[in-house]
């Protein structure tokens, strides 16, 4: 039996429904892990809704169909463009770097540009609980101004002081605009093993373990079959994440790998109209698809180091090449080389030699296998949810917050 056991019983069939509004940062690497919960939350019978920008209305409809959409904000090229223009030395690709530019981005001119929008649509859907991913300032602010708690879903290790601190420094003047003050989530789930986790790290006392699962489509069995190869060589999947898609950084990852050492298959990112470049003999090409079904058969991941695919591969064990491009992938890639689950490279050509070292030392598999062994015995996103409406469900009505904004939204329901 899972750990999950313990975190609380199966919600009872006669308890009311929760309304959770699931609230994020309009991207895949910041949706897709709110994904499982909010399946779970139908499945336990709750009213789900997504807010994010209107540019992710069919993104969510194909993972979520029974979910309700509330747009709201624009897409990241309007923030970027924004940030840019309040912070003109932000790098070429546009995705702020530095930590100053970092909180902009999510903090500032994200709040700024989404939150009217936000406050309407979600007032008028009136939902208990707001669970946001971990840089969603606009889903808590919500919160706050309806009156309701916040749950918090981290997606990788834990950010360094130097990058939260901005971050929160910019929400509370955004905040402090709008009348109301930060308050502490209800709860913090984390999916990230303690094994990825900085030495010093250590669990809040509103945190929900989770166990992190690869991107896989509703219905989908759990990934099986790996190594179906003959295993002559390896099978080393490629992917550099729905932001870093590079085509020159890719075709340099995949050179860097001697013909007849390895098979590779390579993603080529989420844009549709994304050229997708001939097989050879050794190197398959496939666009975005669900992480469950690339992982099959795989020996070692080559990525980036954005935190879901970091997970996802170690959820099944698989070690890993670690080649960190921007935003929070620099830690994730050093936290994963630090748990000696794979090799940091900080250039395309030396990433063909690091796979090779990956599969001819088996302290890196060992090392996969046990983060798999602890992502496993985490609670499932089941578990979580009937633990979070519990918790939703014990806090005393008269320690939540009030607001004129949830006086009247709740007279309507």
């Amino acid at each position: 039996m899972n750990s999950g056991a313990a975190l609380a019983p199966s919600l009872d069939p006669t308890e009311s429904s929760v309304r959770l509004l699931f609230s994020c940062t309009p991207a895949f690497g910041h949706f897709l892990p709110l994904v499982p919960l909010a399946r779970a939350a139908h499945r336990a019978g709750h009213d789900v809704a997504v807010m994010t920008s209107a540019g992710m209305a069919s993104v969510v409809a194909a993972e979520l169909p029974d979910a309700s959409f509330l747009a709201a904000g624009p897409m990241p090229d309007v923030l970027f463009t924004e940030v840019a223009r309040r912070h003109p030395a932000a790098d070429d690709a546009g995705v702020p770097g530095d930590p100053a530019r970092v909180a902009e981005l999510f903090a500032g001119v994200r709040v700024d540009l989404t939150m009217d929008d936000a406050v309407e649509a979600a007032g008028a859907w009136a939902p208990d609980l707001v669970v946001a991913e971990a840089v969603d300032f606009v889903g808590p602010l919500v919160a706050r101004l309806l009156g309701i708690p916040t749950a918090v879903v981290a997606f990788g290790p834990a950010l360094p002081e130097e990058f939260t601190s901005p971050m929160f420094l910019v929400a509370a003047s955004r905040y402090a605009a709008r009348g109301v003050a930060p308050e502490p989530p209800l709860a913090v789930i984390d999916p990230t093993p303690t094994l990825l986790q900085d030495p010093a790290w250590r669990p809040g006392p509103a945190l929900l373990p989770l166990r992190a699962e690869p991107h896989r489509r509703d219905g989908e069995s759990a990934v099986t079959g790996r190594h179906s190869g003959d295993g002559a060589v390896p099978t080393v999947l490629v992917t550099l994440g729905t932001v870093f898609a590079d085509d020159a950084l890719l075709q340099g990852i995949i050179a860097s790998i001697a013909p007849g050492t390895a098979e590779v298959v390579a993603t080529v990112g989420v844009l549709p109209d994304a050229v997708l470049p001939e097989d050879t003999a050794t190197v398959h090409y496939e666009r975005f698809r669900p992480m469950a079904e690339l992982l099959e058969g795989v020996d070692v991941v080559v990525t980036a180091g954005g935190a879901g695919t970091v997970l996802a591969a170690l959820s099944q064990g698989i070690p890993l090449v670690l080649i960190p491009q921007g935003a929070d992938q620099p830690i994730n890639a050093g936290r994963a080389a630090a748990a000696g689950v794979g090799l940091l490279v900080d250039h395309a050509d030396a990433v063909g030699d690091a796979v090779q070292q990956v599969v001819a030392d088996p302290r890196f598999a060992v090392a996969a296998k046990a983060v798999r062994d602890e992502i496993e015995a985490r609670p499932s996103p089941d578990d979580v949810i009937a633990a979070l409406a519990h918790r939703w469900s014990d806090e005393p009505a008269s320690t939540r917050p009030t607001h004129p904004i949830d006086d009247q939204q709740r007279s309507t329901r």
